[in-house]
């Protein structure tokens, strides 16, 4: 049982068109749906219009596609700082104002530099795959994995609370110039308060590993094992929704010649 969306050539197209295809399904929800996005690192801002209608849609619930995103990657850290100095202003001045328990901060980008383990320190898991792939000793090209599901933490009686995202699986792909890919696995997917920023986020967390590790950025594939049509926490009615998803499709339209 899946639900293919064809390849998309930006983040943008790939959320509306999985929020399209989802919508369509019994009780709009679906098992295994396959978002592809062929180049995610391009028009990820408000100044693409569509971006901007649908980032104005959720800012009033407190759900912007900017804070979505930087639980993935905060960018704007990353531009200040540089790597690897920003995982420790992360830790330092953006964890402790964030975090909401011992279990879940609500940033996937902690478990991706602090992954509790049992003894000794916890692992950068997102520097180390970096690292690897600068190693030209590494010949693996299919092994950079990266987990984000805790067996410990997370597992609880919540159907849908907590962590979504569960794995992440890089891979550089042989060619002129090495191509980095990601898929990434999530247990939960809210399409309309989240899909948008989470595409945009894995972009970014693309772009950081492509440019710090001196490759290409590839395509990023998201595989959704439940996904729905959700409408966020401040309830909006369902005209609200299908009026701004009429606004995104307007404004990706051609101009006719």
């Amino acid at each position: 049982m899946y639900l293919a969306v064809p390849p998309q050539p930006d983040c943008a197209s790939a959320w509306r068109e999985a929020v399209r295809l989802v919508d369509a399904q019994p009780e709009h929800e679906a098992y295994n749906v396959i978002v592809d996005v062929v180049d995610p690192i391009v028009r990820t801002t408000r100044q693409d219009a569509r971006v901007a209608v649908v980032d104005k849609f959720l800012s009033g619930c407190s759900k912007s596609v900017e804070t979505v995103a930087n639980t993935i990657f905060p960018a704007g850290l990353y531009a200040v700082h540089g790597a690897p100095t920003f995982f420790g202003v992360f830790r330092d001045q953006v964890l402790g104002k964030v975090r909401r328990n011992a279990r879940w901060s609500g940033y996937y980008f902690e478990r991706m530099i602090d992954f509790p383990v049992p003894r000794g320190e916890a692992p950068n898991q997102l520097w180390a795959i970096v690292e690897r792939m600068r190693d030209p000793q590494v010949r693996a090209l299919n092994k950079f994995e990266l987990s984000l599901f805790d067996p410990v933490r997370d597992v609880d009686n919540s159907p849908y609370g907590g962590q979504c995202l569960s794995f992440l699986s890089f891979k550089l792909v042989r060619g002129e110039e090495r191509t980095l890919t990601l898929t990434a696995m999530y247990r939960n997917h809210f399409y309309v308060e989240k899909l948008l920023g989470n595409l945009i986020g894995l972009g970014r967390l693309m772009a950081f590993v492509g440019r710090e590790a001196g490759v290409r950025v590839g395509a990023l594939t998201v595989i959704s094992t439940h996904a729905q049509i959700d409408l966020p926490q401040k309830p909006q009615r369902r005209f609200d929704l299908t009026a701004m998803l009429a606004r995104f499709d307007q404004l990706g339209a051609p101009v006719a010649a």
